[in-house]
């Protein structure tokens, strides 16, 4: 099993991070030139977009031969992808260039696994492979490696095997940072505690709902993560209109859309993680998650496809998902939910229903969340759910994670208890 550990890199000194950052500045470069070479040679009919000049002896010196091959066989699968997806017909461009010498490049490279080294404990650090020429220039030995400093706790600090080491910059953070990537033995991964099982409803204004088969039910408000989102998207639409005509873009755009990505997967991932690991305290063995197509061909109105198709990327999100539920045992699969959103859990009917924003009610006298009922109903067409359905939590982001709302949303107690009147949520407001 493939995971990734990412963690902040610190240079121990002021020539160390001068160091750091020419390596990471001569990889911009080598990229920039061979992708300029293969751009060239994709627009010439006589071209070939594999034959490319050998940049070893200009830049050995500098990276290392191993950091100079490395570079090259990522712009190769970078050119592969685009030719995979031009075959599919999925509209794609070519590969890009890691900015530019006047306007500032993006330094980047990547290390081979044999090129590197870990060490994981009370003075953790990381040491890397340079060339001679740079190893000379500030006083390093002939097999010394660039020592840095690491912060943060891996996920994975034991491990069968490491993979190529992504190193850069990020601008945002005003840090360098790290990705691991670590093959893991199925020996270690947690098992479930029980046999339940939970249904996600995947949604624009919360992102998710969770009901699971021990009555518990967790929904994820997005819409301060949203709101942001779309913030930043206005902003960026803003500094594109005052650009000279022939320009698409400028540091600060792209700053913007890197930060933009960098907190809606941040957020993201904090999600999958809290979800996952309160599941596997439930004793929960299998998720089912909803079709996610049904969603992105579902037109509600111009502010939700928004969200949908700008803010949402499910692809990614299911697949994190599947990658954290591996490691505690639990088993993720996508099934329809269709009419899920429509359907009362008390009665079944669709036809009788009504859903207004939050709330969704219903000619038997049912009155409840729209999206913790759809999860509900969702998890009733697979499993029998014999428990009545607990007070959900409600959890909102604070920018660095997922908290319980003190205005957690009540279920419907009419729905579980027919001798308690029934209560309305809108918008976490609860309303007998």
């Amino acid at each position: 099993m493939k995971r990734t550990n990412e963690f902040e890199v610190v240079p121990k000194s002021d020539a160390d991070e001068e160091l750091l950052r020419r390596l990471l500045d001569a990889s911009a470069a080598l990229w920039n030139e061979i992708n300029y070479q293969r751009r060239t040679n994709f627009e010439d009919p006589d071209g070939d977009v594999w034959e490319i000049d050998e940049y070893r002896g200009r830049y050995g010196g500098t990276l290392g031969a191993s950091t100079v091959q490395q570079i090259e066989r990522k712009n190769r699968e970078a050119w592969r992808s685009f030719f995979a997806l031009r075959e599919k017909g999925e509209a794609n461009s070519k590969p890009g260039f890691w900015g530019n010498q006047d306007e500032g490049r993006d330094l980047r490279t990547y290390i081979r696994n044999t090129s590197y080294s870990v060490k994981w404990g009370e003075y953790s650090r990381l040491e890397i492979l340079v060339g001679q020429d740079l190893k000379k220039e500030y006083g390093l030995g002939y097999r010394e490696r660039l020592r840095l400093e690491v912060r943060g706790e891996p996920n994975w600090n034991e491990y069968d095997k490491q993979g190529r080491l992504e190193l850069y910059y990020d601008d945002v953070s005003e840090t360098f940072r790290a990705f691991q990537p670590v093959t893991i033995s199925n020996s270690r991964l947690a098992q479930p505690l029980a046999d339940e099982t939970a249904a996600l409803d995947i949604g624009a204004n919360n992102i998710v709902a969770c009901t699971t088969t021990t009555g518990e039910q967790y929904l994820y408000d997005g819409r301060d993560l949203f709101k942001r989102f779309r913030e930043t998207t206005q902003r960026i639409a803003e500094l594109q209109s005052k650009l000279e005509d022939g320009r698409y873009s400028s540091k600060q755009i792209e700053s913007l859309y890197r930060r933009r990505t960098r907190r809606r997967n941040h957020a993201m991932d904090a999600l999958v993680r809290d979800l996952i690991e309160r599941l596997y305290d439930e004793g929960v063995s299998t998720v089912y998650v909803g079709d996610l197509t049904d969603i992105l061909e579902t037109h509600w109105s111009v502010r939700t496809n928004a969200k949908l198709h700008n803010f949402w990327t499910f692809r990614r999100f299911v697949g994190r998902l599947a990658d954290t539920a591996e490691e505690f045992g639990i088993t993720v699969e996508v099934r329809t939910e269709a009419w899920t959103s429509q359907t009362c859990p008390n009665c079944g009917s669709t036809e009788d229903t009504t859903r207004h924003q939050d709330t969704l009610t219903c000619h038997c006298g049912f009155e409840g969340h729209a999206d913790l009922a759809a999860s509900e109903t969702f998890l009733r067409r697979h499993e029998t759910v014999a428990r009545p359905m607990a007070r959900p939590v409600c959890l909102k982001w604070d920018s660095h994670d997922w908290l319980e709302s003190p205005r957690s949303p009540r279920p419907n107690e009419e729905h579980t208890n027919p001798q308690v009147a029934s209560v309305v949520v809108r918008d976490d407001f609860v309303v007998s």
